[in-house]
């Protein structure tokens, strides 16, 4: 049976990108291929391909009124090109500025102030959107807010891909419960970044019975995700996300870590990284006698294709949402597929609930 997600896009640079370069090159992918970054090709009866875009919304000027399949491609965007995305006929919308530009980013994000926003809701409902996945700047609190009462509004589940608290605040999560539409977030994991990274080794010592005395994890990039987070104002709720996602998983043992002896977050910003990301990773701990060891890693990631196909399976679950006609936080996905779940649950315990929740809410035909 021929099924769509009508997918709407607020924001569309690096990430968007890669979705929807994604969402060509895998077009033809068989239902049992595995594909890097995707639990399933054909997810709960959605196929990659069964993702249409049907609405994308940004603020600069220049990818404005251009069609999505040329936006994708527009400078300050630097992410990988891995494919060739053909002419969609959905042009890009311009949205409300609010808080998605701040005085770092202006200058690579032009903003036409004489030209007046959509009405989003208008354009949510004329182009059938099913679902919205937002993918506005770290730290656009107020535009955020906006578009997730935009979606609501026009009856659009709402996957949210950013660290600004909406799966996860129980405020916005009954918004959406009483709306009846399901939200899947906060703050995408990438398939192999440095939160799963720093997650999975935390998990390696605490299996062996070792204690996180110290650990630190830095990040550098070129995209102006980096370039946007030299505003530290805007870093309260990444932070949060990222330091919840490791001392949670610490915590879940019966063990401590002070705040003073964990430090996550953004490091700076290199423009030549482009939207390659670098982490450092340190965790100090003892071994028996406690005898003094650490580890060290480097990472070295692009950065917005390691999340795209996250995104994808987020999506599909948000669709899945819909069809059964749940609301509200939806927590399996979100265990899985974020960095700051309305619950923190264990990868591998994470990844067994949805796959039961595929099984119990996809299409068998």
């Amino acid at each position: 049976m021929d099924r769509k997600i009508k997918l709407a896009v607020v924001g569309v640079g690096n990430c968007a990108s890669s979705l929807i370069q994604g969402i060509e090159y895998y077009k033809d992918a068989g239902d049992d291929e595995s594909i890097p970054g995707l639990m399933h090709a054909n997810f709960g009866g959605y196929h990659i391909r069964d993702i249409e875009i049907v609405a994308a919304f940004d603020v600069n000027a220049d990818k404005v009124g251009k069609d999505v399949a040329e936006a994708i491609y527009v400078a300050p965007n630097n992410t990988t090109v891995f494919a060739q995305v053909p002419t969609t006929g959905v042009l890009v919308q311009k949205g409300p500025r609010l808080d998605g530009v701040n005085k770092y980013t202006a200058e690579l994000v032009p903003v036409d102030d004489a030209q007046e926003p959509v009405d989003v809701v208008a354009a949510l409902k004329a182009a059938g959107a099913e679902i919205v996945v937002n993918y506005l700047p770290v730290g656009s609190t107020l535009a955020t807010e906006f578009y997730a009462n935009a979606a609501i509004e026009a009856g659009c589940g709402f996957v949210n891909c950013i660290p600004v608290f909406i799966a996860s605040n129980d405020a916005w999560a009954q918004k959406f419960a009483d709306a009846g539409l399901p939200v899947v977030g906060d703050d995408i994991k990438a398939q192999v970044g440095a939160t799963i990274l720093h997650r999975t080794l935390t998990n390696l010592f605490l299996d062996r019975g070792m204690r996180i005395d110290h650990t630190y994890q830095l990040n550098t990039g070129g995209n102006t995700d980096f370039l946007n987070m030299l505003e530290r104002e805007r870093l309260a709720d990444k932070k949060t996300s990222k330091t919840e996602a490791v001392t949670s998983m610490i915590e879940a043992r019966g063990q401590t870590i002070a705040p003073e002896d964990i430090h996550i977050g953004p490091s700076d910003y290199v423009p030549w990284q482009k939207d390659n990301k670098i982490c450092f990773l340190r965790i100090e701990s003892t071994h028996f006698g406690d005898v003094p060891m650490n580890v060290e890693v480097r990472l070295s990631v692009e950065d917005s294709p390691n999340s795209a196909g996250v995104a994808i399976d987020s999506i599909r679950c948000c669709k899945l949402a819909l069809d059964a006609g749940l609301s509200g936080a939806i927590i399996e996905p979100a265990a899985y597929f974020s960095k700051h779940p309305p619950k923190q649950i264990e990868d591998r315990e994470a990844r067994e609930l949805v796959e039961a929740y595929i099984s119990r809410y996809g299409h068998k035909d």
